[in-house]
């Protein structure tokens, strides 16, 4: 059974930028079995309803403006994964959740950056399931949990998003340096609530947790974290994998989830 994973991916300088969370997803594939294929929930992905990613070949979608040439030059030509997107989609469906397959999205941001540190050879297939920002956390644990046959089929789901997100306080060049008293108390009830199974609580972040709708003033990013905990299963361990601040204000903390 593979473990799920919750990936904070960051601005896109992390693929070029020598920090803790560039360091730590670096790394990452060398502390676990290589997956058959990866199942990828992208922050940056968002629709109406549940879809999937089918393409033959990932295109390397540059979803951003205003950085260096470097990052434009990024490829990550990873195979697609149709037969896996048709498979999540048949498993979604049979929860009550029919989603769509889209034959011709590429990887996002969310999706490639950390995927070109963790397994920069690009062979493994990788399809992407998009988000409902308008659905809010227990849907997307449902979905996860409609997910959780696949870690028995040799296929690493990750969602991927930001711990912390509010880019209206990025310190631009500020690398390095700790992370804001209020951020850090939010990360510290939500790694409690993770690693003390605190579903409920979990889902009620955003009145619970402190200081939650400052460091999410929208919550698109911490969405697919509640993916990775559905895809666990009910009653998965949480163990966090890292914990580091970008910025002073984003959070690049990494969780795996263990049934």
């Amino acid at each position: 059974m593979f473990p799920t994973l919750f990936l904070s991916h960051g601005s896109p300088m992390t693929v070029i930028t020598d920090t803790p969370g560039h360091r730590f997803l670096a790394g990452l594939a060398a502390t676990m079995p290589r997956p058959k294929a990866i199942l990828m929930a992208s922050a940056h992905w968002l629709t109406m309803g549940p879809a999937l990613s089918a393409p033959e070949r990932n295109e390397t979608i540059h979803d951003f403006g205003g950085f260096p040439s470097a990052l434009y030059a990024c490829r990550y030509p990873a195979p697609g994964a149709p037969e896996l997107a048709r498979r999540a989609a048949a498993l979604l469906a049979a929860a009550g959740l029919p989603a769509a397959i889209d034959p011709a999205r590429g990887l996002d941001h969310g999706a490639w950056v950390p995927l070109l540190l963790a397994w920069p050879e690009a062979d493994i297939p990788v399809a992407q399931l998009a988000i409902q920002p308008r659905q809010g956390p227990a849907h997307h644990l449902a979905m996860g949990r409609a997910l959780a046959p696949l870690a028995g089929e040799d296929v690493l789901v990750i969602g991927s998003g930001s711990f912390t997100h509010n880019l209206g306080r990025v310190r631009r060049g500020a690398v390095g340096v700790p992370d804001e008293p209020d951020v850090a108390a939010f990360a510290e009830w939500m790694d409690q609530a993770l690693e003390q199974g605190r579903t409920e609580d979990l889902l009620a972040y955003r009145t619970r947790a402190p200081f939650a709708q400052e460091q999410h003033p929208t919550d698109e990013h911490l969405l697919p974290l509640y993916v990775a905990l559905g895809a666990a299963g009910a009653g998965a361990k949480a163990e966090r994998l890292h914990a580091s601040a970008d910025y002073g204000v984003l959070r690049m903390d990494a969780f795996a989830f263990h049934a």
